[in-house]
């Protein structure tokens, strides 16, 4: 796993002094969206063009930066029953793998039995027709932009092949124009809620699992069709929280090389908390966030958390 990180890499990175790189050396423009270079080559991109879902898999879909990672520990768990193996002999990329990312097509995807658990970063209109035709459950997590922005502004600065945050301001800019990867928070979130068959999708924030773990482990099992037992439930939210789950070397990214990401500079399980964006954002930027958010969400009925 660590070879296939190194050769993923090497290809596109000579040096790791290089800190300056632009959105054009390090990105692809994919339907009008930036995608790090690094982890979505032309094959990774037709691997998820051309993929066939079944209709009990699982799809986590998330903007990044909004809970990808924490749904990617609590569902292996609820469909394990809680046997912790479930999270302790795979990392996360490899457990609930991104479609779309190179690292899914040397998985033999098409081999893992049912029902199978995946993560994708895209908006719904940019998934596959399989996905259409199928309708497998989804569970898309959502959170406080501005906390989203506050874990990006962190997280873009330790990492080789994303684009370097620079100035705040700046970047602010930048995210909410959608001129990062994956493109517009509103975008994405706004597809996501448009999306037909809300049946086959759950809608959960960053926020509830934040304010009621064992209570959000609960809906999520029922949403999945997966009775579990009160005690079982309560294993997992413990198992969870944030605390415990960043000691998972195979969830907290320490497996990654620190010339790819590194984690002195920032964590990448950094707080786990909502309402950071107020020991970040200044008054003013605070200010044009919202300027932005209400001008960007008002004909969006759907009653945020945050809000």
């Amino acid at each position: 796993m660590l070879l296939w990180l190194e050769l993923q890499f090497a290809v596109i990175f000579e040096s790791t002094e290089r800190v300056t790189m632009t959105e054009a050396e390090l990105y692809t423009l994919y339907k009008g969206i930036y995608l790090p270079s690094a982890l979505h080559p032309p094959e990774s991109l037709r691997f998820y063009e051309d993929f066939t879902f079944r209709p009990d898999d699982i799809l986590i879909a998330t903007y990044p930066k909004s809970g990808t990672t924490w749904m990617q520990e609590i569902v292996p768990l609820i469909m394990s029953g809680g046997d912790p193996a479930s999270v302790e002999t795979l990392p996360n990329w490899d457990r609930v793998p991104w479609l779309e990312e190179n690292r899914a097509y040397t998985l033999n995807l098409d081999q893992r039995p049912s029902p199978r658990t995946f993560s994708t970063h895209y908006k719904y209109d940019m998934l596959p027709r399989s996905f259409f035709e199928t309708k497998p459950k989804v569970i898309y997590v959502m959170r406080n932009p501005k906390d989203v922005f506050t874990s990006a502004f962190h997280y873009f600065g330790t990492t080789s092949f994303l684009v370097k945050p620079g100035p705040q301001s700046e970047f602010l800019h930048k995210f909410l124009d959608g001129q990062v990867m994956f493109g517009s928070w509103f975008d994405h979130v706004k597809s996501w809620l448009n999306a037909e068959e809300k049946d086959r999708i759950m809608y959960i924030s960053y926020e509830e699992l934040f304010m009621d773990l064992k209570d959000s482990v609960a809906r999520i099992a029922k949403f999945l069709e997966k009775p579990l037992e009160a005690e079982a439930v309560e294993k997992i939210a413990d198992r969870c929280l944030f605390k415990n789950m960043k000691q998972n070397n195979m969830s907290n990214y320490s497996l990654v090389p620190a010339e790819y990401m590194d984690q002195t500079k920032s964590e990448f399980l950094r707080k786990g908390i909502a309402g950071d964006w107020k020991n970040q954002l200044t008054e003013a930027e605070a200010e044009r966030f919202d300027a932005v958010y209400k001008e960007k969400m008002k004909d969006v009925t759907y009653k945020f958390v945050w809000d």
